[in-house]
């Protein structure tokens, strides 16, 4: 008995283990899984990443301090008069150091600015995350839709093959015309060509997510998921307040609008005054001097008027983008919940009857054609009510996925790395 037991946990062990290496080899992925594996990836993310790097290598730039200068000159004197009354020939050499004395209205405007190009950078990667976990998400249920269109497909072929046997049968025993065989006939092949494009559209929607993830997932991958999966979002209420804070493009304007508020600061702190400080050391075969001084220029004749209003203009154009794309987010969140409730109705209307009372329908023309008591033609006619309407709750859960995937692309709501 015991041994018996063991075999079975064995053999319960060995299956759990041979599971498991199937999944690893490529078996199944959820939504989340393979919207992480596009975006660990993705090369255009990786090009977003080292745009961040660039700005904040910029934040490094317009930190340091101004570097001094030094000037050295030296060569013999040439006497134009008799050595007698300028003395011997002799060697001068000459130091001059100089440094510049930063504005610190300037430097402060500088560094914010730069500052907020980082935060720029990181929205527009945050933006790009976004974009793709959604597109990734939309392809994902795509390829489900494809591939449960051409489930559908198939098991109509299927049915069309059997009724065109038991045509078959019918003419050879002469209870039929050869007229209902042709006809059978042509629709086994109509139907054997949608089956044959829906299993290509679904290799062209399973090829689109091995591009978007960039080749990570292997070439027969499946999907953990349903076009039925629930969607859980935030109330329209709660969405409305939160997106403002969430979304990056608006995070984006916001920091660009603050960016070009510092460059009006700093194109107008330019206008001062800048000093240097001057030392220089003279030596020669009978002197040595050393003096100091401050060299000022002063914006006398031009004042930086051309880079400051060209620097209003474009804080100008930032502060009307942002304020116009406030107000169209806003409405693509309106548009998107519409969307997604118009489908999740549909859903509830074709799932709650009509698919139900179609395949009612072709079950009793079925039996009915089997018993010789209905044609061949009432059979296509349900057939082609119930494949319509299968079509139709596939392609509402399919916009409902799609509603809701554009809802957490605004709001930038996707797993995290």
């Amino acid at each position: 008995m015991c041994n018996i037991i063991f075999s079975w946990v064995l053999c319960g062990l060995t299956l759990f283990m041979l599971n498991c290496s199937v999944l690893a080899a490529g078996g199944g992925y959820t939504v989340a899984d393979i919207q992480r594996m596009g975006l660990q990836a993705n090369g255009l993310l990786q090009a977003a990443r080292s745009q961040v790097d660039i700005a904040q290598a910029g934040v490094t730039s317009a930190s340091a301090f101004p570097n001094p200068e030094i000037t050295f000159m030296a060569g013999p004197d040439s006497p134009r008069l008799p050595e007698i009354d300028t003395g011997p020939s002799s060697m001068q050499r000459q130091v001059t150091v100089s440094q510049p004395l930063e504005n610190p209205w300037v430097r402060r405007a500088r560094i914010g600015a730069a500052e907020s190009g980082v935060e720029a950078s990181r929205a527009n990667l945050e933006q790009a995350r976004a974009d793709l976990a959604a597109q990734l998400r939309v392809h994902i249920y795509e390829f489900l839709l494809r591939r449960g269109l051409a489930e559908m497909e198939s098991d109509i072929f299927n049915l069309m093959g059997e009724i065109q046997r038991r045509i078959k049968l019918s003419v050879e025993s002469g209870e039929i015309a050869r007229f209902e065989l042709i006809r059978a006939d042509t629709e086994v092949m109509t139907a054997a060509s949608r089956k044959e494009a829906a299993l290509l559209n679904t290799e062209r929607a399973r090829i689109a997510l091995l591009q978007l993830t960039a080749g990570t997932l292997p070439a027969e991958f499946d999907v953990i998921a349903s076009l039925s999966d629930p969607v859980e979002l935030p109330s329209l209420e709660m969405l409305r307040t939160e997106l403002p804070a969430t979304n990056p493009e608006i995070q984006r304007l916001e920091a660009e609008q603050d960016r070009a508020r510092l460059r009006i600061d700093q194109e107008r702190a330019s206008v001062l005054p800048s000093v240097d400080i001057l030392y220089s050391n003279y030596q020669d075969r009978q002197f040595t001097s050393n003096t100091a001084g401050l060299s000022v220029r002063i914006p006398l004749f031009y004042q930086r008027r051309g880079e400051v209003d060209a620097a209003v203009s474009d804080a100008a154009r930032v502060r009307e983008t942002l304020d116009y794309r406030r107000y169209e987010i806003g409405r693509l969140l309106e548009s998107a919940w519409q969307a997604m409730e118009i489908a999740r109705r549909r859903v509830e209307m074709f799932e709650g009857g009509i698919v139900k009372e179609a395949k009612a329908a072709l079950r009793v023309a079925e039996a009915a054609f089997r018993l010789g008591e209905r044609d061949f033609i009432e059979v296509l006619d349900t057939q082609r009510v119930l494949r319509n309407a299968r079509s139709e709750l596939l392609q509402a859960q399919f916009e409902l996925q799609a509603a809701a995937a554009e809802i957490d692309r605004l709001r930038a709501h996707y797993p995290q790395e």
